[in-house]
């Protein structure tokens, strides 16, 4: 399950993963944000807000989400993940090679500092 929480205001979508991700959560967060985009043009931020990343319930959600990914990226000025994971580091180094946002990694207890880096980005 992924809950998804839509700041429309600041355009910023927040995400916390319970559990292993399935593609119909992308499908689902993608019925919420992608009226807004279409509205806006773009999300200033996704922040990501999890303890440790979950993974995925099947290769399906896997493919799914990297598809996500391949359709959105350019939508979306900044990324925070707020982890304790792992996979947080990683994003910050690896992943800006492959997408088009700005990300930072923050520690799962600075969710606060993460909305602030993004709203006072301005890309």
């Amino acid at each position: 399950m992924l809950n998804v929480h839509l700041d429309e205001e600041k355009g910023i979508v927040s995400l916390e993963p319970i559990g292993k991700l399935s593609k119909d959560d992308f499908a689902a967060f993608a019925a919420i944000i992608d009226p807004y985009i279409e509205k806006t043009g773009k999300l200033n931020g996704l922040i990501i807000h999890v303890k440790s990343f979950p993974g995925w319930d099947s290769f399906a959600a896997l493919v799914r989400h990297l598809k996500f990914i391949k359709n959105h990226h350019q939508k979306v000025s900044c990324v925070a993940f707020v982890t304790d994971s792992p996979i947080g580091n990683f994003a910050e180094h690896v992943a800006s090679h492959f997408i088009n946002a700005t990300i930072k990694h923050f520690s799962f207890d600075r969710l606060e500092d993460a909305r602030k880096w993004i709203a006072g980005s301005k890309k």
